[in-house]
Parts: structure tokens; sequence; C-alpha cells
């Protein structure tokens, strides 16, 4: 793998604001060498997380890898990911992790390229990192460090990148692949599609991957905006956007899976990581539950301020556990007004609802315009769980987000990105 090729690397990796329109990693010589006939052993196409790692894999392979992205600049995702300094794994990885018609199908992958694996990576460029909270490592400059690194690998392992270079058209002509692009055509016996989800399209997103799955018969599930704010209509939304910009802890839940992070209003409904998380899971049409106060027994505290403070304003006795312009807000829209004492047991009780067991039915999400992923995509059952193959089409592979396996918040959908990128790289 990657992290085992010696040689020694600069302290810090870093990676020019101005790349140019195509980048050829390889020296020239190199280059014309392993190019020549315009054949390789795989094309792969998008130069994101999940394409460069195979990429690098193959290549320390001595396979001849060519590597294609439409954009100007490699692992634009990842630059911009984690607040610019990359959440690129967890430490606590597992299939309960993910969200997947087939839940067990990332087990195999993971197992075969784990958060250590990718740690002694980062290690061995000098890349400083921090555990932030729940197993989550981030960068402690840079993302622009974890794509510089990634094209040392590949440029290190022989690979070629080619930027700028937009997919017309891909065939298979007999035992090969024909890829036909903005800047010429190119050859290849195997195919890795990592072009990604719908996720960002300002960053160039598109469902390229899903339309190469769907001309060689592959089955695809339906796809939408995973990890992205709720949006609310109506009163909701008015009482969301009284309170925009204000984050509180809460616990929030859909069903049977529930999250603890914080919970951000907005001007159109909720965002924070915590809505992040259940927008994965949650169903449209369906309430969500939040508890605003998790640490706190509102119905108690509120008794307990009628006997001991009975003059007091009923808000000022929420905001003993909730910010004070969200125990106003809820207050008001309860109707619940003027001193505690002058409250009865029941209103006390629609308070502690409207706190603990808040309900809320979303219209839906911002859309793929702020998503952080794509749920569904390439069916798992037409594929190989340890090579990432297409199960009847020999030399094509799908790999990363593009698949349907999508990771919760927190590092997750990185490493699934490195571990699905290395099974393809070790197969080709």
């Amino acid at each position: 793998m990657a992290q085992e090729k010696s040689g020694d690397h600069p302290s810090k990796a870093s990676q020019s604001d101005d790349i140019p329109y195509t980048a050829s990693l390889a020296s020239d010589e190199a280059g014309a060498a392993k190019s020549i006939g315009r054949l390789w052993d795989a094309i792969i196409l998008g130069a994101g997380a999940a394409g460069l790692m195979a990429g690098i894999v193959a290549a320390n392979r001595g396979k001849r890898i060519l590597v294609l992205d439409h954009a100007r600049v490699a692992g634009e995702k990842i630059r911009i990911s984690g607040g610019g300094r990359c959440n690129f794994t967890n430490l606590d990885v597992s299939a309960k992790n993910y969200i997947s018609s087939n839940p067990r199908f990332c087990i195999s992958a993971l197992k075969a390229y784990g958060p250590q694996d990718f740690i002694k990576l980062i290690d061995s460029h000098g890349i400083g990192w921090h555990e932030k909270g729940l197993g989550q490592l981030f960068c402690d400059e840079s993302a622009k460090d974890v794509v510089a690194m990634l094209l040392q690998e590949l440029e290190r392992a022989g690979g070629r990148l080619q930027l700028g270079a937009e997919i017309k058209a891909v065939e298979r002509r007999g035992e090969r692949f024909q890829v036909a692009t903005s800047r010429g055509s190119e050859e290849a016996t195997a195919l890795v599609v990592a072009t990604g989800g719908k996720s960002i399209p300002k960053m160039g997103a598109t469902g390229l991957g899903y339309d190469i799955a769907r001309q060689f018969g592959l089955e695809l599930l339906p796809t939408r905006a995973g990890l992205v704010p709720l949006t609310f209509s109506d009163s909701q939304k008015s009482f969301a956007a009284g309170l925009s910009g204000l984050s509180v802890d809460a616990e929030v839940r859909f069903g049977k899976v529930h999250f603890r992070h914080g919970l951000l209003f907005t001007h159109r409904g909720l965002s924070g990581p915590s809505i992040l998380q259940i927008s994965s899971y949650w169903q449209e049409g369906k309430p969500v539950t939040i508890d605003l106060a998790p640490d706190a027994r509102c119905l108690e505290s509120l008794m307990a301020a009628r006997k001991s403070n009975p003059k007091q304003d009923v808000a000022t006795s929420l905001s003993a556990f909730l910010p004070k312009r969200l125990a106003k807000a809820i207050a008001e829209r309860e109707g619940a007004s003027g001193h505690i004492a002058e409250l009865g047991d029941k209103i006390l009780r629609k308070l502690d609802d409207a706190v603990h067991r808040w309900q809320v039915v979303p219209v839906g999400t911002e859309g793929y315009r702020t998503a952080e992923v794509t749920l569904g995509g390439v069916d798992t059952r037409g594929l190989s769980s340890k090579t990432m193959q297409a199960n009847q089409v020999s030399g094509l592979y799908f790999i990363g987000e593009v698949v349907d396996v999508t990771g919760q918040l927190g590092g997750y959908n990185f490493q699934w990105a490195w571990a699905s990128g290395a099974a393809a790289g070790r197969a080709l």
C-alpha cells in the first residue's frame, strides 16, 4: 500500500493554489514510456479521495495508471472539508456508521484498509493531526496538506494525472475500455469510476458515474441528499427564523436512530451536526423528535421554581436550562406567560414536551446544493465487496460516493473513500 513505500518526504506537504489546467505528475520521460499506444492498465475517472487512493495503490504495484478529472484542481472536496482542515477519518469505524441497502458490504474493504493505515500515511508526510472528539481526526493546519500528500504519492508511484479533461464518452471495445475526453481519447484494460455523487454541484458534481453504471447494465438505487440541513414551512419556519444563528446541544431522533450533537436554528429550518446526521435517515412526511435540553429535567425544574420563586416569569424559569432567546420563544409559542405560580400542571407538562419532545415535520432539505454526501447510487449487489469490480463486467470498478454506501458525519465518508479506493487499487 501507499504508506509502505519508502522515501523521504517534506516535513509539511503543500499545494499551490494555482494548479495548471492540466497536470502530468510523472516525468515526461516516464510518462511517455507508460503511455505508448495510449494503453493503460487502468483509467480512473475522478481525482477525489477515492480515485487518488486507487491510483496510488495500483501505481505502487507497478500498474500503468491514468487519473482523469474535468476539474482544474484535484481533490477540491477534500480541500473544503472539515472547515478547511479535513476530517480525514475516525478512530472508531464499523459497518454501523454506514447506510446501505446491504449494511455488510463495506466490512471487507474497511477491514483491509482501516483508519490506522491512513494515519500511517499522514504521519509519513509529517502532517500534524488531532482528535476533535468522538474519534474525529483533523489536520492541525490545512486540508490542502492531505491533497498535496495524495498528489505526491501518485507522482512518486509513477501514476499520471490529467485535469481539465471532460469525459465525453466511455465505450467497451473487446477487452478494452475507451474513454473520449475533451483532450483526446485514452484506452485501458480496466476502468475505475470514482466520480462521486451529486452533492455540491457548484464544485462540478455530476451524475456521470450513474450514467456509466446504467450504460453497463448495473442497477441503481434512488439517490437523495444526505448530511444536509432540514427546511420548514409556515409557523415552524417562522419559529426557527426568529432564532436564526442560535445553537444548542440537542438530541435528535428519527425512529430508532438518534444523535446528540449541536443544533443550529436557521432562516429556513434547522442545521448543525445533529440535524445533518439525522437527515440521512429522515423520511419525507414523517416527524423528527428533538430534545432541546437533554441534561435537564424541565418539568421538575418548573415545578420546583413554582414553589421556590412563584413570581418568576415562566421564560426566566425556562432560561435556567435554555438560552434566553429560545426560552422566551418557546414560552410565547406555547401560550405560557406571566408568573410561573399562575401556571397549572397541564401547561407545565406542555412546556416539558416542547423542550424534551419537540416534534417537527420538515418539508424537505436544502438539497444537493449544501449536502455533504449523496445517499443511494450503484447497487452493491452488482459489485464485489473485496475488489469493487462489477460482477457482470470484467475490468469495471465503482468506488467512493457513487456506490450505495454512505457514512455518518465524522470522517466516515473519507474512510470509505480510502478503503474502497485501496480495494480497487489492489485488484487492478
